[in-house]
Parts: structure tokens; C-alpha cells; sequence
């Protein structure tokens, strides 16, 4: 059984559709460990809810970026996690976190990478007139939003949209991907060829 390790900052709804896909048995995978750098994440609640470790880890308390994320995966490693998702995680990854688990680091970013990357991607989806937005699911690598792309789930861009009516409908197609991705993943069946996802 796969093992993975989720960070988050946030609420922690994808959070919660990866431990529900684990529960029902679509996937062949435990969450072991929730990490967070805001002790006020509600993923953090939600790991509490379903009897999981659920750690706090203040980046002021640490001299640098690579030492508060030393802490991290000491926490990992305990676990014994193979995955690590970032599921609504603010803080930008070191080259040093990436190379320590090559290929073993997802993201879900809410747009079609590579497109609109970055915090705002739904104000810059609406703000550039696209018709056609969605979410990426992809590995992580050093540089931000820019690792090879597993899943891609589109929606469309309806007039009259705000951020939040789209950052809804996007938000429902995460919760299908990210655990389809991690399912693929558990069954050894991606294969990272340069900037390329195969599927196997």
C-alpha cells in the first residue's frame, strides 16, 4: 500500500478527496501524514478528524527555507511515505526538496499549465478573456508550476463568470483528478520521460 504525505495551507478540500479515494478502496493508498505551515490550515483539522498525523511546522521558527523543509521531510520519512501532495500548498518547494524525491512530488494547480501559473490563476484566466480553463495535476520540479504534466481537466469559461463561480466548477474537476493521478501513480503506471507523463 502506497503511503502519502499531503501538505497543505489551506482549507484542505483536495485534502479530503484524496482521503476519501483511500477510504473507499480507489485507490490502494493511506494518507500517513498532514503538514502544514499555517497552524490555523483546516487540513489540519481534517487529518485530526480521520485519526491522521496532522503536524504544524512554523517556517519563522527555522533559520531557512532548506531547514524548514529538513523538518518536513524528517516528518515524511518517519511515515515511511512514497507521495508527497501538495494539495493547496503556498510555499514554494527548494531545489533541495525536489531532489531529494525525484518524481515523488505532485501538484494541482488550478489552470491548464502552462498557462496562467502563479497564485491568481483564476482572476488571470478571466482577466485574458480565455474561453477554456481547468486543472493540472503535475510532478514538481524546481521550477514553479512547470514539472511534467500527468492529468489535464478542462472546463469552459462562461460569461458573467467571477473568480469564484469559475474557481468552483475548476475546483470540482480537481477533486476527480488529483485522486486519479495519485491511482495511476499507487499502480506503477507513470513513466517520466523528459517533460513528458506516459501512462502505461
Amino acid at each position: 500500500m502506497l503511503k502519502i504525505a499531503v501538505l497543505v495551507s489551506g482549507s484542505g478540500s483536495n485534502l479530503q478527496s484524496i482521503i476519501d479515494a483511500c477510504e473507499s478502496g480507489s485507490i490502494n493508498a493511506a494518507v500517513k501524514i498532514v503538514v502544514s505551515d499555517r497552524k490555523e490550515a483546516f487540513g489540519l483539522e481534517r487529518a485530526k478528524r480521520k485519526g491522521i498525523r496532522a503536524e504544524f511546522l512554523d517556517s519563522k521558527s527555522f533559520s531557512s527555507r532548506e531547514e524548514h523543509e529538513k523538518a518536513c521531510a524528517a516528518l515524511i520519512d518517519s511515515e515511511g511515505c512514497g507521495l508527497i501532495c501538495l494539495a493547496g500548498y503556498m510555499r514554494l518547494v527548494t531545489g533541495w526538496f525536489v531532489r531529494k524525491y525525484p518524481g515523488k512530488i505532485m501538484n494541482i494547480h488550478p489552470a491548464l499549465l502552462p498557462s496562467f501559473p502563479g497564485a491568481h490563476a483564476h482572476r488571470d484566466v478571466l482577466a485574458y478573456g480565455a474561453k477554456v480553463s481547468g486543472c493540472t495535476v503535475h510532478f514538481v520540479d524546481e521550477e514553479m508550476d512547470s514539472g511534467p504534466i500527468i492529468i489535464q481537466t478542462s472546463v469552459r469559461v462562461f460569461e458573467g463568470d467571477t473568480e469564484e463561480t469559475l474557481g468552483k466548477r475548476v475546483l470540482e474537476q480537481e477533486h476527480k483528478a488529483y485522486p486519479e493521478a495519485i491511482k495511476l501513480f499507487s499502480e506503477g503506471r507513470l513513466e517520466i520521460l523528459g517533460r513528458k507523463v506516459i501512462v502505461r
